[in-house]
């Protein structure tokens, strides 16, 4: 016997019971159509008279079918309702439920009447088997799983017509959302209990009861707020493939996704659809309608991951009170695979088949969502869906070691979203065989001077060549600009070459600098907005790599693209071309590119440049380490590295690295990483180009080369691309 429910109550309370949780079905379906009960949006959902039909089709087939002598209602019903019980018969497969236009709406809701009657008169008999009793809790937890499956497609139902109805009034929910408190909560982990443990009722996958051991951790005080969602997508989060699980990234580019579900762009803001229709995102409000992959990229992106579901349990269980909207908001995704837990034994019966055989590809969440019925949920409530899914109302708590958490693991990090991005990098690249980080990270202030040093240096010619290389062909390259044209610097730094640009077109109508080092930009706009007063200068922080559309309200002039300084050989060749391609679409039809490259020549003059006989190239290399360990709590040893400077003439690049020179180890938010003697970081690489190189990744990203100039030895290249 597996009835982990033993009511002691009388017929009347039965009967009470039954009626109040049979009763809020019908209600929702209430103001609704015929035509809204009977369609059907997609596969994974229902129609609503099938949800109506099928909770009381349960409550015949599991409890009053039970008895030799018991009549069915309606014999059809029991192949038209039926669900997935293989036990139980044929059935109809759930993605035609929507063309059963027969019985109408009002002839399920007959049925629905007679099985409710014919269940008080059972009622009445005060049944004493544990197992009726435990089916009959079984059989209104289950229509109350499907009062939310009501609503949720009925919701999707509503979001497929062009007309954005709303399907209600107010939201149908019982209580509002909570005040965020901030924060995180931390954990001493240890050996812990989780699971149901017989009193009350419960899912026969909630248990048994069991140990887990839980490492140290934290979880997040509350639930990730579309504000932050919308940072995350600010910062191309739909568009790293570095962020998504792979068979995520799949369904991210097989199904366009670019938001949440619901989510469409209104303009200039964003709209999400509701039960209430078509409203503004509230920034404030949790996000819903994530799958598991949109969860763990999100997560991923912020630095953090998901809880285990053994760890949400146990915070629940312990600190409850620390949390908001831990139930009654949204089921909150875990990092946990829906499985058995050791000792698992389905219900006896038929009612076997109600979860266990679902324990395969799916994922775990927990709480509860806003329109879970109140005394439905529980601590130890296991909800589960496929990771692609996210019709239902889904939304996530971060969680994270708390080994990697600062002095007062209960306080939230400072970090903003450049430190996140900076500490994800780092753990991903080290992550690697070949332990690697993106260039971008150099230019914090210090790499931003120490890089201005290296330019000035004999040895380093790619500035000096390609500034004049500029102040020659300037003429040339800015005659079809036109009257009121942006000009945007992708990794504008200090801007000294974008002035050779400037002093050519005196009637520009904006300059656009886009950079990742903050402070860099910052001074190098104020200084360009001194000496250019009549010029308007839009300063963008960001990635060039994660492109964001321009402002709006720029002059409406042609724009053009500078890239210089050959930086976008630091890029791979389907990175470059992704880049380029990216900037065509953000600059627009009848755009203009000015793109600097270096050209490959002698590998004596190349490592020359790239290993300076003063170390200035050296610390500025270094002082990537020396960022990680000021911005990221890193401990990296400073001394058991340095520098390298190499050509690698099977790829036509220059690369650098820090080379360590003995065995050594560095930790990075709670991650350790063990460093061979000689083994090294790839912090760059510089490809070199041909004439006939360049011509190829431009016209792979959809460009045309209009001119191509070339500086006298050590050679460099100017090239102007046209769309």
């Amino acid at each position: 016997m597996n009835a982990r429910f033993e009511p002691v109550v009388g017929a009347a309370s039965y009967v009470a019971r039954y009626r109040h949780v049979r009763a809020a079905m019908v209600d929702l379906a209430q103001g609704l159509s015929v035509e809204d009960l009977s369609a059907q949006s997609m596969p994974d959902c229902s129609p609503g008279k099938w949800h109506l039909a099928h909770t009381s089709w349960f409550f015949e087939a599991m409890i009053l079918g039970d008895d030799p002598a018991y009549r069915p209602v309606d014999p059809r019903f029991q192949q038209l309702f039926n669900s997935y019980y293989e036990a139980l018969g044929e059935r109809v497969a759930r993605h035609q439920r929507g063309l059963m236009t027969r019985p109408s709406v009002e002839e399920v809701l007959a049925y629905r009447r007679e099985i409710d009657r014919r269940m008080v008169d059972w009622l009445a008999q005060a049944p004493s088997g544990g197992q009726h009793r435990y089916l009959l809790e079984l059989g209104l937890h289950h229509d109350q799983q499907h009062q939310e499956l009501f609503l949720m497609d009925m919701l999707n139902l509503m979001s497929r017509s062009p007309l954005d109805p709303a399907a209600y009034e107010v939201e149908p929910r019982a209580r509002p959302v909570e005040t965020a408190r901030g924060g995180a909560v931390a954990f001493d982990g240890g050996l812990v209990a989780i699971g149901h443990d017989e009193a009350g009722f419960a899912f026969d996958n909630e248990g048994p009861a069991h140990k887990v051991w839980l490492e140290p951790f934290a979880l997040a005080a509350d639930l990730v707020t579309n504000d932050d969602w919308m940072r995350f997508m600010a910062e191309d989060g739909y568009g790293r493939a570095d962020l998504w699980l792979s068979d995520g990234w799949a369904v991210v580019k097989a199904e366009g996704w670019t938001a949440p579900h619901y989510w469409r762009r209104d303009g200039e803001d964003w709209t999400v659809m509701g039960l209430t229709g078509r409203a503004p995102v509230d920034p404030a409000a949790p996000v819903r309608h994530i799958s598991f992959y949109e969860a763990d990229a999100y997560a991923r992106w912020a630095g953090k991951r998901l809880p285990t579901e053994a760890e949400w349990e146990h915070a629940a269980a312990t600190k409850g009170d620390a949390f908001s909207n831990l139930s009654g908001e949204v089921w909150q995704w875990t990092a946990s695979a829906y499985a058995p837990y050791p000792g698992f034994q389905p219900t006896p019966g038929t009612a076997a088949e109600y979860n266990g055989k679902f324990m395969a590809n799916q994922m775990v969440l927990r709480g509860g969502a806003f329109a879970t019925p109140p005394g439905h949920a529980r601590l130890t409530y296991r909800n589960f869906y496929y990771p692609q899914q996210r019709w239902a109302f889904m939304g996530l708590r971060l969680a994270e070691d708390a080994a990697g958490r600062r002095d007062d693991p209960s306080a939230p990090r400072a970090d903003d979203a450049q430190t996140r991005a900076f500490r994800r990098d780092m753990i991903d690249g080290l992550s690697q065989p070949q332990k690697a980080v993106p260039p971008k990270w150099f230019y914090d202030a210090e790499g931003s001077r120490l890089f201005e040093d290296i330019t000035a240096l004999t040895e380093y010619y790619p500035t000096r060549q390609e500034t004049a290389l500029l102040r020659e062909r300037a003429a040339e390259l800015t005659a079809d600009f036109g009257p009121d044209a942006v000009l945007v610097e992708f990794g504008s730094g200090a801007s000294e070459k974008t002035r050779i640009l400037l002093d050519a077109v005196p009637d520009l109508g904006a300059y656009v600098p886009l950079d990742i080092s903050e402070s860099a930009l910052v001074d190098a706009a104020h200084r360009i907005g001194a000496d250019y007063p009549g010029l308007r200068v839009q300063p963008v922080l960001g990635d060039f790599e994660h492109l964001s559309p321009l402002p709006d309200d720029l002059p409406k002039g042609r724009r053009i693209g500078f890239f210089p300084g050959s930086t976008i050989g630091n890029l791979q060749p389907d990175e470059a071309v992704r880049f380029l391609a990216a900037a065509r679409r953000m600059l627009g039809e009848g755009s203009l590119f000015i793109l600097g490259t270096d050209l490959v020549k002698d590998a004596g003059v190349l490592v020359a440049a790239y290993d300076d006989a003063q170390g200035v190239t050296a610390a500025f290399n270094m002082n990537l380490l020396v960022r990680a360990n000021a911005e990221l709590d890193a401990d990296f040893d400073l001394d058991a590295f340095a520098h390298q400077a190499v050509w690698n003439p099977q790829a036509s690049r220059m690369e650098m690295h820090l080379r360590a020179t003995k065995p050594t180890t560095a930790h990075i938010d709670g991650r350790t990483f063990r460093f061979l003697e000689g083994e090294t970081i790839h912090t760059e690489s510089s490809r070199k180009f041909t004439p006939e190189t360049i011509t190829a990744m431009a016209e792979a990203a959809g460009w045309t080369v209009s001119r191509l100039d070339v500086s006298p030895e050590p050679s460099v290249a100017l090239s102007l691309l046209r769309c």
